[in-house]
């Protein structure tokens, strides 16, 4: 099992760098090309380049392991208790828009629970992992075959008379407004795609609420990276923690906090 692990943790950061590079050579283009899918989302050449390429390695390194995409519809029917989850390029709204919030994120999960995970944020130079341990960390850059200096990363003991609370830039609502003004909010960040559950699981932040529609595989490495350094996924609905392999991989409403945050 350690060598799996350790294995997991070796491919899945090499991928998601690989794919970060891919991503990087299309966004430096002056244009690239853009189309709206079927449920409205934007879907680029750089997502889809990225997802060939992941797809391609975690098959030929775990080929026994069922493979999930977000990219590969006809990955969305099939089910398993130990499954690999892939958002190539998690915040394609920001990439279109140039604001370099945009993430390559690939999980493991395992009886419902993601247990490893890599989130990597290529225009930020930030990338997040679950070491074979199950501690998260954050590397250094600059980033080569070889993993460089790696930060263990924890949340924050949170003051609930002063939280900091992350929201999505591209998903801000009156209901998300309205959640938010429960708490007692010293200050808020924007952010987008799965970085926000890394600055939950940094310390940068204490409360990282979702009110809208999410997939599986949006969350899922930044759920894995966030349970790593102490933090809780949990339903909005009834507080209990937030699981995966459900049908359609279609997520609920969630909150990322830091134990000892008051939810209301």
């Amino acid at each position: 099992m350690a060598d799996f692990d350790s294995r997991i943790e070796q491919v899945f950061r090499s991928l998601a760098l690989q794919a970060g590079a891919v991503i990087m050579d299309i966004y430096a283009r002056p244009d690239f090309d853009a189309r709206t899918k079927a449920d409205d989302s934007p879907v680029t050449e750089a997502d889809e380049a990225a997802d060939a390429l992941i797809a391609a390695g975690l098959r030929a390194a775990f080929p026994d392991i069922l493979l999930v995409t977000e990219e590969q519809a006809a990955s969305h029917a099939q089910r398993a208790d130990r499954f690999i989850i892939v958002d190539p390029l998690d915040g394609t709204k920001e990439f279109i828009k140039r604001r370099g919030d945009f993430t390559v994120n690939i999980a493991l999960v395992e009886g419902g629970v993601p247990r490893r995970g890599v989130v990597y944020a290529p225009a930020r130079g930030r990338l997040f992992y679950t070491r074979a341990d199950g501690q998260s960390v954050e590397e250094a850059g600059p980033f080569g075959d070889a993993p460089g200096a790696c930060t263990p990363m924890a949340v924050r003991a949170p003051d609930n008379d002063a939280l900091v609370v992350v929201a999505s830039k591209s998903h801000r609502d009156q209901a998300l407004e309205d959640y938010i003004a429960r708490y007692n909010v010293a200050d808020s960040a924007a952010a987008g795609s799965s970085l926000k559950f890394c600055l939950v699981a940094s310390g940068e932040a204490d409360l990282y609420p979702r009110l809208g529609r999410t997939m599986e595989w949006d969350t899922a490495a930044g759920h894995a990276v966030a349970a790593g350094a102490g933090a809780q996924v949990l339903r909005l609905d009834d507080g209990q923690p937030l699981t995966y392999g459900k049908p359609g991989y279609e997520n609920p409403f969630f909150v990322v906090r830091a134990p000892g945050v008051v939810l209301r």
